[in-house]
């Protein structure tokens, strides 16, 4: 069940794709647990030290797939609800929180995740910042015992019949009643929905340089991730991948198709690579296109707390390393470079103006 970034009924009424697709293809490692070594004192009798068992492959696969995606979620979380007036035809109703099962994964992850204290119930695994659900007073690590009075299932499709129980009490409710269990104490909270933009936030499992917006998500690659300095740059280009779903440029463009496919493939843990040679047939967006999601992209920003002023720069570097002979990489598709970069200039001016003036921050 997924209530922290994703839209509350559409992403509530099935399971997080990253979810679908680790069952779908899951990573295919056995467990592998190495012997540790002792060092004996030639002055000491021998003793038995107990010496930590080494994570399995798919314990430190699991922490780390869930590391990467917890970063998206916590970098964009502020860019969804603090801009829910910049996306109003794509505004949804959020509960505030993650939450998963032992269940979440595959098979194979099953005992990592129970190692990582996964267990039948839903447990949250995430609170979003600033929303309902924080100043609730939800917490990580509570476990979901009932919404509005109704005892929430448990066991391997928890988070699907979750989904149907809690879709329509968001829909026509603006706060839901909630009975936790935390450390084995009961404790009920009232959390006030929030609107935010309803856009979800994937990780691509692949090292290439890229980002993609289908109009309905956004997918930043693992490359992508490790190519940003910090979360400031994370945030740049999750914005600027937003801004192209707000303005729905990727129906314009006739893209959203091949893109969710995509995005389909590159959610999954392993990835069919053939299908992502050259471009994948990803048209290279228009120049108006481009300048335009990035004024959007750096309000958004501004209104999120974002520092902006190295937004150029982040920009410009990229497009060095990676330029768009880089068939595979993000310039490819937004080769553009230099009109963006004076749009970018030109917003970042036009912000700080507004921002001086305290006038609205709306482009």
């Amino acid at each position: 069940m997924q209530g922290l970034l994703q839209p509350a009924l559409s992403r509530l009424q099935q399971a997080t794709s990253h979810t679908q697709l680790l069952k779908r293809a899951c990573l295919p490692v056995a467990a592998l647990v190495l012997a540790g070594c002792t060092t004996v004192s030639l002055d000491q009798p021998r003793t038995s030290t107990p010496v930590p068992a080494v994570e399995s492959q798919q314990l430190q696969a699991l922490r780390m797939i869930t590391a990467q995606q917890d970063r998206l979620y916590n970098v964009s979380a502020p860019l969804l609800v603090d801009n829910a007036a910049l996306c109003k035809s794509s505004a949804r109703k959020l509960i505030g929180f993650t939450a998963k099962t032992r269940y979440s994964y595959s098979e194979d992850y099953v005992d990592a995740a129970t190692s990582l204290g996964l267990e039948e119930r839903l447990q949250v695994t995430g609170v979003l910042k600033n929303s309902g659900a924080a100043r609730a007073g939800v917490q990580r690590g509570d476990v979901l015992v009932s919404v509005e009075n109704q005892t929430l299932p448990q066991g391997p499709n928890a988070e699907r019949q979750a989904a149907a129980q809690l879709g329509p009490l968001v829909n026509k409710l603006s706060s839901v009643k909630l009975g936790l269990s935390r450390k084995g104490t009961p404790v009920n909270v009232t959390v006030p929905l929030t609107s935010a933009c309803g856009f979800g936030i994937e990780l691509g499992n692949v090292d290439t340089v890229n980002a993609f917006a289908d109009g309905r998500r956004v997918l930043l690659t693992r490359g992508m991730l490790n190519f940003t300095r910090n979360d400031t740059e994370v945030a740049y280009v999750l914005a600027r991948e937003l801004a192209h779903n707000a303005l729905g440029h990727p129906a314009r463009h006739q893209m959203n198709a091949t893109v969710g496919a995509i995005i389909d493939n590159l959610t999954r843990v392993t990835p069919d690579t053939t299908m992502f040679s050259g471009t994948a047939g990803v048209k290279p967006m228009p120049q108006e296109m481009d300048v335009a999601a990035d004024t959007v992209a750096l309000y958004m920003l501004a209104r999120a707390g974002y520092n902006i002023d190295g937004a150029a720069s982040f920009w410009q570097r990229l497009s060095t390393q990676y330029p768009a002979s880089v068939t595979n990489g993000y310039t490819a598709i937004h080769p553009s470079t230099q009109a963006r970069l004076a749009a970018i200039q030109k917003a970042v001016t036009e912000i700080k103006a507004k921002q001086a003036a305290r006038k609205p921050l709306m482009p």
